[in-house]
């Protein structure tokens, strides 16, 4: 028992491997009900740029809206609050 308590864990699997970091970034603060005006602030990216993000991930996590996003976000652990 001791040896596995002693184990140490590897690195946990990467939520949403498909996803640049920066995505995953802007999915997590839509998951956080965020909306663009307020992530591209807090990012310092222009409104534009978080749109393409958005427009991005939608294709890649093949969710039509911001609601299925949440969804699969919130289910993967992304969106809590720090």
């Amino acid at each position: 028992m001791h040896y596995f308590a002693t184990l140490k864990s590897g690195p946990t699997a990467q939520v949403f491997p498909e996803l640049t970091e920066r995505e995953r970034e802007v999915l997590a603060l839509i998951a956080q009900r965020r909306n663009n005006p307020e992530i591209a602030h807090r990012l310092v990216l222009s409104p534009k740029t978080v749109r393409n993000y958005v427009s991005n991930f939608f294709n890649k996590l093949q969710v039509a809206d911001r609601a299925q996003a949440i969804i699969r976000a919130r289910d993967a652990g992304l969106g809590k609050e720090k």
